[in-house]
């Protein structure tokens, strides 16, 4: 270590951000996740070496878990000596690498769709370590909003995105729609659309077909044949709707109320990429890009859930 990274302080505390990130360091699988990077990766060559693979994965979870933007992550390091030291960059040896190669990094994940498998791998670690799929499966959708401006080159919105209604607003953007496991709270499923997708119409997506109970808000309400062919031994306790003029009784109001108790644990994980991560407005154009950054999103929101579990367990 360099003067640049030791200094001489003579007082320090260890911040909130530092704790995360040394939580993070050690929950998060960076070898398997490495390995699954590593065939796309570019090796080295006639030209300017790459920078590590595990490094630029580790950079990539910080723009997830901080929101950050490429130049923005960039100019962190800078700042922050935590994000610096998680990511092992020395400003006494070597600089930070600069936003272009950041932003490759995240094109190499877009165009090889390694979002998605990025999230598969983490499950299966979970899985390893003893967290298990229970047979019940809580399914939602939020919206994630994107710019409805047409002040940009193109003078158009995103094609890809369109509005949908909820309540009496109207909202532009797209939709994240995510199952997760009664028991746990894991996400095991993960869909995005375009906002004008009704709920519903995802629903066998969500499923993995061995439930036998599917919770749901109303919007899933008269969906039990659909429940039916996607996961043939599940009970429908989705939400109870009213019909035009005929309110729900009392007894269906109470129905409503048991189940709101095992169907309010999807908002613990959509909480956490929505209010902890911040995604809650989309950082690019169309449905891939914002996809992937889901998928990424999702697992990482599943190992923050259950950090606390992960770190008791005894280290391999």
């Amino acid at each position: 270590m360099t003067l640049a990274g030791g200094g001489f302080e003579k007082y320090g505390k260890t911040t909130r951000r530092a704790a995360f990130l040394a939580e993070m360091e050690r929950v998060v699988p960076w070898g398997q996740l490495c390995a699954l990077i590593e065939p796309h990766y570019p090796k080295a060559g006639n030209g300017r070496p790459p920078v590590g693979l595990e490094r630029m994965l580790r950079i990539h979870f910080l723009q997830h878990w901080f929101n950050l933007s490429a130049p923005a992550v960039e100019e962190a390091f800078y700042e922050s000596a935590s994000m610096r030291q998680f990511v092992g960059i020395d400003l006494g040896r070597e600089p930070v690498p600069d936003e272009t190669t950041i932003l490759k990094f995240r094109h190499l994940l877009e165009r090889h769709e390694l979002g998605a498998r990025l999230f598969e791998q983490v499950g299966a670690h979970l899985q390893a370590q003893g967290f298990r799929l229970s047979t019940g499966t809580i399914v939602d959708a939020t919206l994630i909003a994107a710019p409805s401006s047409t002040k940009n080159a193109g003078q158009s919105r995103d094609p890809e995105m369109h509005q949908s209604k909820k309540g009496n607003q109207w909202y532009f953007g797209m939709k994240a729609h995510v199952a997760v496991d009664a028991k746990s709270k894991l996400i095991h499923r993960v869909v995005a659309t375009s906002g004008n997708v009704h709920d519903s119409k995802v629903l066998p997506s969500l499923l993995h077909g061995k439930e036998s109970a599917v919770w749901g808000d109303s919007a899933y309400a008269g969906q039990s044949e659909v429940i039916e062919r996607a996961a043939p031994w599940a009970q429908d306790l989705t939400q109870l709707r009213g019909k035009g003029y005929k309110y729900l009784s009392q007894m269906q109001r109470t129905i409503n109320r048991s189940r709101s108790k095992v169907r309010a644990r999807v908002e613990h994980a959509i909480g956490t990429i929505k209010r902890i991560f911040n995604f809650t407005k989309v950082r690019y154009r169309g449905l891939a890009k914002n996809g992937n950054r889901l998928f990424v999103a999702a697992a990482l929101a599943n190992l923050y859930m259950v950090r606390r579990q992960l770190l008791a367990l005894p280290r391999p």
